[in-house]
């Protein structure tokens, strides 16, 4: 996960409706994340040649009171998966913005710590290939309540805006992550050709970086929100 601090008002145009802004300490952030799908199923179902994959996606977060309860969670930008099957059902079930581009991956551990030492994301939308890279170290943790890692880690809904302006919302489930802090994290190679306008906020270090263990994750059906506002 690599975040970069960003002006509110560069986000607020593509906040779903019936969902706010969620600030960190007044911060507004971007995230990338990279990770790797594995064993993944549909409705419980494992689809063959589909079922580890990489994805990268660009992301920020919102937020929406539903009788008294903060939902916080993540909208996404851009998400970038290898097979065209996969982002075609993720943009007709969820509309959400998934491009199919060739990718790859690296995860390297120390044999004899079993610790991880470079983590990387790749993928080419031109010539040449472009990605993130990540060195963790140091011993992983737990998170923090109220800070940084977890404002941005620990997200347990998502909010996608459709064609006709509304809002779906989904329910995300996973256990709490541990963290590892990063001694080298960065984005490199062009980043307009998925990023767009918002590569020119990605240029340069992250505000602040780190690798989560993750773990087993569940994605709910999705749900139309009646009306603009929770």
């Amino acid at each position: 996960m690599l975040n970069y601090r960003v002006p509110p008002e560069l986000l607020i145009p593509l906040v779903p409706n019936g969902t706010t802004l969620d600030l960190w300490n007044g911060i507004a952030y971007l995230s990338v994340v990279g990770f790797l799908f594995r064993d993944t199923r549909v409705l419980g179902v494992p689809i063959p040649f589909h079922r580890t994959f990489e994805e990268v996606n660009l992301r920020f977060y919102v937020r929406r009171e539903v009788a008294g309860e903060a939902r916080r969670a993540v909208t996404f930008i851009r998400e970038l998966v290898p097979r065209r099957a996969i982002a075609a059902v993720a943009r007709l079930t969820y509309n959400e913005p998934y491009r199919a581009l060739p990718m790859r991956h690296q995860i390297r551990v120390e044999a004899a710590r079993g610790a991880t030492t470079l983590v990387e994301y790749e993928w080419r939308a031109a010539s040449e290939w472009a990605g993130l890279r990540i060195a963790p170290e140091g011993p992983g943790a737990p998170l923090v309540p109220g800070s940084e890692e977890e404002f941005i880690t620990q997200h347990y809904w998502g909010y996608t805006r459709q064609r006709d302006g509304r809002t779906v919302e989904y329910e995300v489930r996973h256990p709490a992550w541990r963290i590892w802090s990063a001694r080298e994290a960065r984005l490199y190679g062009d980043l307009s050709p998925v990023f767009g306008k918002f590569s020119e906020h990605l240029r340069g270090e992250p505000h602040s970086a780190w690798l989560a263990d993750g773990s087993a994750v569940s994605v709910h059906a999705p749900v139309r929100l009646t009306g603009n506002s929770g």
